[in-house]
């Protein structure tokens, strides 16, 4: 099994079911012939926090890989970068300990926040996957923000078409920690 453990952009907020990037990965891992069920474990409004709290039922499932998606509510919110890099280490370290492979997908904030802060806040994305030595998608939203039709009016999350584009901006760290398998139970 596969989990996407994140916020509204893994949810797939605003969106109709079956419309979030973690579907569409499933989709995209059908196709080539990888038997893995993604569970969609994004919870609107989430913070890193939150995720900690979930932590435990979702390593319940023994996923192998997992994608971390958690910061942008905790940069919205204005919650010290130092609680939200200790928050996603906690998250990492135990996915590792229960020898869950970890994708770490980045996300940054919008321009009024101040140059100096996005910059401190996409680079403890970068020190993450350093430091666990995990694939780092920098940017979720990679060809999705500002495409017209990629972004719903709130100019935060995705649209149908755009999550399609992020499970295409996860797929190359994916596939990478996964083998194709015979049979058909899923793993």
């Amino acid at each position: 099994m596969i989990v996407a453990f994140g916020d509204s952009l893994t949810a797939g907020y605003g969106t109709n079911a079956g419309e979030s990037y973690p579907d569409d990965l499933q989709r995209a891992l059908n196709a080539r012939g990888y038997n893995y069920r993604v569970v969609n474990a994004g919870h609107s409004g989430d913070t890193s926090k939150d995720g900690v709290s979930r932590l435990p039922d979702v390593l319940d499932d023994h996923p192998v890989v997992a994608i971390v998606a958690f910061g942008g509510n905790d940069g919205l919110r204005g919650v010290p970068l130092t609680q939200t890099e200790a928050n996603l280490r906690t998250i990492i370290t135990q996915f590792q300990a229960a020898k869950t492979k970890v994708i770490l997908g980045g996300i940054t904030l919008p321009p009024n926040y101040g140059t100096q802060y996005i910059a401190r806040f996409n680079a403890m994305y970068r020190q993450l996957a350093k430091d666990y030595h995990v694939p780092l998608l920098p940017f979720m939203l990679k060809d999705v923000y500002g495409v017209p039709g990629d972004m719903q009016a709130d100019g935060i999350h995705a649209t149908a078409k755009g999550n399609r584009q992020v499970a295409a901006n996860f797929l190359p760290y994916l596939l990478p920690l996964l083998h194709r398998q015979a049979g058909s139970g899923g793993e």
